[in-house]
């Protein structure tokens, strides 16, 4: 593209998400809410880290779910601070290994922007 001319389809803040649900072992639902509070320290230095949830559905229920605008970002986030203090504590805290789910954002709604994402596989 040339200098001084728009990308007609600029990327997206959130194009591509994670999902990685979380079973704290009986007993560790306390540190498992703090190691996901703390978390929030680490994600706000993450430049394309565009979003970042740190969720709990029950006593021992938890999710983290997040968006980036490319894999790029998704890649340097599954391999940042958060993603491998998750790993290396992960039998100590959890029932079962977190798995964790890569997406592709459909749709989105931030702060002062909103849209849908193109698919850039198809050409639409």
């Amino acid at each position: 593209m040339n200098p001084g001319m728009t990308d007609p389809h600029p990327k997206p803040p959130a194009a591509k998400a994670l999902f990685v649900r979380l079973i704290a072992r009986d007993g560790k639902d306390s540190e498992v809410e703090r190691f996901l509070r703390d978390g929030l320290r680490a994600v706000i230095d993450e430049p394309e880290t565009s979003t970042w949830y740190a969720v709990r559905f029950g006593p021992r229920d938890f999710a983290i779910f997040d968006t980036f605008p490319g894999d790029a970002g998704r890649q340097a986030h599954l391999s940042g601070q958060v993603g491998r203090a998750l790993m290396a504590r992960a039998a100590e805290l959890f029932d079962v290994a977190p798995e964790i789910g890569h997406a592709e954002v459909l749709a989105f709604k931030l702060p002062g922007e909103s849209g849908q994402v193109r698919d850039e596989t198809s050409g639409d």
